[in-house]
């Protein structure tokens, strides 16, 4: 990336983060929109990393500077609310947590933060207005991407729910993921072409324009059990991408944690343009905790009856307080396997191409 180029992305980045920063900062923190608009094209998947334990974030980050690559940084609605959520970090804490770490590592390249499942899972006024107060709450914090999900309820409800959400963020002019089909699996059933464009065009009518599209096409969150198969439907997804293209609408791919590597590449020929990567980065800073203190949060997942990732939040000052060793053995593995994403995701290089993109 030329001088040139950069002084051409820093200067598009969003008011919001602006703010935040500073417009002094390096930091290229950018608007998704202007990202997924220009590689709607490229047969290249941007990684998304729910840094649930942000430890890892130093290490996705220099696997992408070495790699010249595109990241973004994300939370859901559930790991990091208003109230900081299962992880226990606001979205205040989650983008200073980001910025402190992209200073550390004099980071260069462009990202985005990501607001992941911000959700509306019940047809209730105080549903849609929490997930209205986070969005205003993740925009002042410097989020500059946004992900509607109310794939849970019917499609008319879904609609309704995302045109009013998504409102502030057309005006903002920031970048917008939506969901129809909720993903739950090969149990759970397919987004259909016909659901896909229905509900792209109902958004439109309300001039509600989205860069990505999540579907429910046999992917699942989380660890798969083992011998449990991936079961993504990559012709289903093609199809649907082929359909909605010419809206200037990609696919977003969550649950890709224990996709083989090899498969996940071929993600990108099907017209998915983000992937979600978060139960990854959760296991590789378990290993490193030290023992008593992952024994200390199984126990209390056990007793509690809940997935460990719960643990986050109630171990999070003893997480917090980890020797400098053990964070480094967290960093150190998620460098190597960032790389490893990045690579299958043939994002190598697109920084310098986004660069080229948008700035000649």
């Amino acid at each position: 990336m030329t001088e040139k180029q950069r002084e051409k992305l820093l200067s598009m980045r969003p008011e919001n983060i602006l703010k935040v920063i500073g417009e002094d900062s390096p930091l290229l923190i950018m608007n998704s929109r202007d990202i997924f608009n220009a590689f709607l094209d490229e047969k290249i998947i941007i990684m998304a990393c729910n840094a649930r334990i942000p430890f890892v974030i130093p290490g996705i980050m220099r696997a992408a500077q070495e790699l010249d690559a595109i990241v973004a940084f994300e939370l859901a609605k559930s790991e990091g609310n208003i109230d900081g959520g299962y992880t226990g970090q606001t979205p205040k804490q989650y983008v200073q947590a980001i910025v402190n770490y992209a200073y550390e590592v004099d980071y260069k390249m462009p990202f985005f933060i990501h607001g992941d499942h911000i959700t509306v899972k019940k047809k209730t006024e105080d549903e849609v207005r929490s997930s209205e107060i986070l969005i205003a709450e993740q925009y002042r914090a410097g989020y500059t991407s946004f992900a509607i999900d109310a794939s849970h309820i019917e499609m008319e409800y879904n609609i309704a729910a995302t045109i009013r959400l998504a409102m502030p963020i057309m005006e903002w002019g920031l970048g917008l993921e939506v969901e129809v089909g909720e993903i739950a699996g090969a149990a759970g059933k397919l987004t259909t072409v016909d659901e896909a464009t229905t509900f792209l065009e109902a958004l439109r009518l309300a001039k509600i324009y989205p860069n990505l599209l999540a579907i429910a096409n046999g992917a699942k969150h989380g660890n798969y059990k083992p011998g449990e198969e991936v079961h993504i439907d990559l012709k289903r997804t093609g199809e649907i991408f082929d359909a909605i293209k010419g809206w200037g609408v990609a696919i977003a791919q969550h649950g890709i944690t224990g996709t083989p590597l090899h498969l996940v590449g071929q993600f990108a020929d099907y017209g998915i343009r983000k992937g979600n990567v978060g139960t990854t980065w959760q296991n590789i800073a378990h290993k490193h905790l030290p023992a008593d203190l992952f024994e200390a949060m199984k126990k209390w997942a056990e007793e509690n009856g809940k997935d460990i990732k719960h643990a986050t939040r109630q171990f999070k000052k003893e997480i917090d307080s980890i020797p400098d060793e053990n964070k480094k053995a967290i960093a150190d593995e998620a460098y190597v396997v960032a790389k490893e994403f990045i690579e299958a995701f043939r994002a190598v290089g697109s920084a310098t191409k986004l660069a080229e993109k948008l700035a000649g």
